[in-house]
């Protein structure tokens, strides 16, 4: 007994009886060092699984329990310790079912092994790849770790999205994970390790959309001492690859050891961008640029006009007879009669015109580098354009006109407020005076209409 007593209290892990119950029936003196409590406590609680599992594996520890008491069947898994200090103990349990003569199960037998050391390992590990993603290279002291640490550090890298290359100082392979070789589309069996750099290059720049501008840019950021801009890499297949790259520090002559890289598939987060963008400056009707594009357009126009000295049109019109369809036939009418109008007038407008939706049944076309000649063959192009739009509706086939006020910078604005106020004007006057038709915002000056 003295000899199965001194085992007993040498075992290093923690060894728990439980009855077929559930109940406890021993615990090893060994549960002191790994939870700050004496067996006696556990012996003598009403709980002693809650006092000695933590809260969060509580629930699944009870269930594994009965499982094993219930089938008979082993199980093992990971779970946390909780200790008299408030703090955790990670350990790997094996449960196995204890048996009577007959080959009853009779309780249960919980072995429990100390792995908090490997658990902060694996922290560390996590730490690690979070420093990846911020784009800092790997310093020496990742590549020169424990063959086990450098094993758990692959797995982790290989389930990361981030694709990882790392190429030694005499330019070959040194290490790369699987997201690489998916973001290159190698095999998932290829194995590239001591393959020269520029062999990877030859069997990647088929790849892209632009393969001199890569190469030029490999070649821009492979002496570089600091941690290089992101570069996005265009695939023939539609996919935007941005790549960072950075020497790792280490060796003895301080010359460092190698080159990683860092690969991420950004094409659906530009798509979504392009979306967003298209969204803010698209009319979710027409799909025109919105009253907000025009404005943006309209300030550089004219900055760009100001200082090469050229001159900037503006074009503004709104519908006649618009609202009597929508009063007749309703707002889904008018709604189609809006996109019939867009579609038909972009057909109208040439490359240099930009068309614009500004609400309601209001349009803006504006001209860069603009020619009084230009604007007028451009109103009276829209003019007769709108006015032989038809639409029907039923048995009844309808038609609109616009009314269109012209005007030029710097003749008759000098900013886009006054530019507006000008055409607007005009557009008035157009109205005022029969509608369907254009004038210039010269018109109240001189009658040639011209700006």
């Amino acid at each position: 007994m003295e000899l199965l007593r001194s085992v007993v209290e040498g075992i290093h892990g923690i060894e728990v009886l439980f009855g077929a119950a559930g109940e406890l029936c021993w615990i090893s003196p060994s549960v002191e060092r790994l939870t700050a409590r004496p067996p006696a406590s556990f012996l003598s609680a009403e709980d002693p699984l809650a006092l000695l599992v933590h809260p969060s594996d509580l629930a699944y520890c009870r269930r594994v329990m009965g499982e094993v008491l219930e089938s008979g069947e082993a199980r093992d898994f990971e779970l946390r310790l909780h200790c008299d200090d408030g703090g955790i103990n990670w350990v790997a349990c094996h449960w196995r079912a204890l048996r009577d003569r007959q080959g009853r199960v009779s309780g249960v037998r919980l072995s429990a092994e100390d792995i908090q050391a490997r658990k902060e390992t694996e922290y560390t590990l996590l730490e690690t790849v979070a420093e990846l993603r911020r784009a800092q290279a790997l310093r020496e002291h990742y590549l020169s770790r424990s063959n086990d640490e450098r094993h758990r550090l692959s797995a982790l890298l290989n389930v990361i999205r981030l694709g990882i290359l790392f190429i030694d100082r005499d330019h070959r392979v040194l290490y790369y994970n699987r997201a690489m070789l998916d973001l290159w589309a190698y095999p998932p069996d290829e194995n590239l390790i001591g393959v020269r750099d520029i062999v990877l290059q030859s069997t990647v720049t088929p790849l892209l959309a632009s393969p001199a501008e890569y190469l030029a840019h490999i070649e821009s950021v492979i002496h570089c001492p600091t941690v290089s801009e992101p570069y996005e890499i265009h695939f023939k297949d539609g996919r935007v690859v941005t790549d960072l790259s950075a020497v790792v520090e280490g060796g003895q002559d301080g010359r460092g050891i190698g080159r990683g890289w860092i690969y991420e598939d950004v094409t659906e987060r530009r798509r979504v961008a392009q979306q967003l963008v298209a969204l803010a400056e698209r009319d979710p009707l027409t799909n025109l640029f919105n009253r907000r594009r025009f404005h943006e357009e309209l300030e550089r126009l004219l900055a760009d006009a100001a200082r090469r000295e050229v001159a900037v049109g503006l074009l503004t019109f709104d519908l006649d007879g618009f609202k009597p369809i929508n009063d007749q036939y309703g707002h889904q009418a008018g709604d189609e009669v809006l996109v019939g109008l867009a579609e038909g007038v972009r057909r109208i407008v040439r490359r240099n015109e930009m068309f614009f939706r500004l609400g309601g049944d209001e349009f803006a076309v504006l001209v860069a580098d603009a020619s009084a000649e230009a604007l007028a063959e451009l109103a009276t192009r829209l003019v007769e354009g709108i006015a032989a739009m038809q639409f029907r509706f039923g048995d009844n086939t309808v038609g609109v006109s616009a009314s269109i006020g012209v005007a030029c910078f710097p003749q008759h604005g000098t900013d886009g407020e006054a530019l507006m106020a000008a055409a607007d004007a005009a557009m008035y006057r157009a109205k005022a005076g029969g509608r369907n038709r254009w004038v210039s915002a010269a018109s109240a000056a001189d009658e040639t209409g011209r700006c």
